[in-house]
């Protein structure tokens, strides 16, 4: 029997405003990403934001799962070769990095979860590249989603993508279910077979967020217990968004005014977007 919680739908509109709010930090925080700002600046910002303008908690913020020590800050920063978690201190972005700002917003209760990767500066076609690959694989697996399919299809349109433009998967981290609860069931793989893993049901909300790997897909985990860089020292990157299971499709619940559009194929008319 599955664990996995179907939402109600006064549950779903509060998991909406989540979402939304979670989006718009991001949409705020955007023209601060700029050469020389540091990661601890950008999260003061936020923090500020999220607490004075919003009335939100920052989810990240002394989070400490089992085994692990409290997380110091009010979100992830994770720069070139961070994977995931970063966490935002003195590092001042220069010309050509790339960050994933990944925030997380507590409203009444119900968590919003998205992140989105920043090129500062000039940022080389290899950065430019691996991030635009990255967002193709999440709004892939994004476009997976409806009742009746697997887990196991979101994770294999994602690994393909990647793998065909020569990246590759992390293995070691994954989306999530998530409600009132930061992290919940089900885990959702970034890799995998089609037709396998949990069925879909409307109701279900989880995150998609793919990381994808320049080099191999090894991870080396830093001495604060938090930061996850690659092991070869190439570059990573990674998009989030929470997606809820509709009747018909999907629904991205963390999108907002400033939300990058999806890509074409995503919008295009043989693809229809459920509302």
């Amino acid at each position: 029997m599955s664990t996995i919680s179907i939402k109600t739908p006064a549950e779903i509109e509060g998991m909406r405003l989540a979402g939304r709010l979670g989006s718009e930090v991001l949409d705020y925080i955007t023209p601060f990403v700029k050469v020389g700002v540091t990661t601890g600046e950008l999260d003061r910002l936020c923090h500020d934001y999220m607490v004075n303008v919003q009335g939100t908690i920052p989810a990240p913020l002394n989070y400490c799962p089992s085994g692990y020590t409290p997380y110091p800050k009010s979100i992830c920063t994770s720069v070139n070769d961070v994977i995931c978690h970063g966490i935002p201190g003195d590092k001042v972005l220069k010309d050509g990095d790339s960050v994933n700002l990944d925030i997380t917003v507590i409203k009444n209760g119900f968590h919003g979860d998205n992140s989105r990767m920043f090129l500062v500066g000039k940022p080389s076609i290899l950065a430019r590249r691996l991030s635009e690959v990255t967002y193709e694989c999440m709004w892939l697996g994004i476009a997976k989603v409806r009742p009746g399919a697997h887990l196991g299809d979101i994770g294999h349109v994602i690994q393909q993508h990647a793998e065909k433009n020569g990246y590759s998967v992390v293995r070691e981290f994954c989306g999530h279910g998530i409600g009132t609860v930061f992290h919940e069931e089900p885990q959702v793989l970034h890799y995998g077979r089609p037709g396998t893993l949990e069925r879909l049901e409307a109701g279900m909300i989880f995150t998609i967020e793919p990381m994808i790997n320049v080099g191999s897909r090894e991870i080396k985990e830093m001495n604060d217990g938090w930061t996850i860089k690659t092991k070869d020292k190439k570059w990573s990157a990674q998009w989030e968004h929470t997606v809820l299971v509709t009747e018909t499709g999907y629904e991205v619940l963390t999108l907002s005014s400033g939300s990058p559009p999806p890509p074409a194929f995503i919008t295009a008319p043989s693809q229809p977007v459920a509302a």
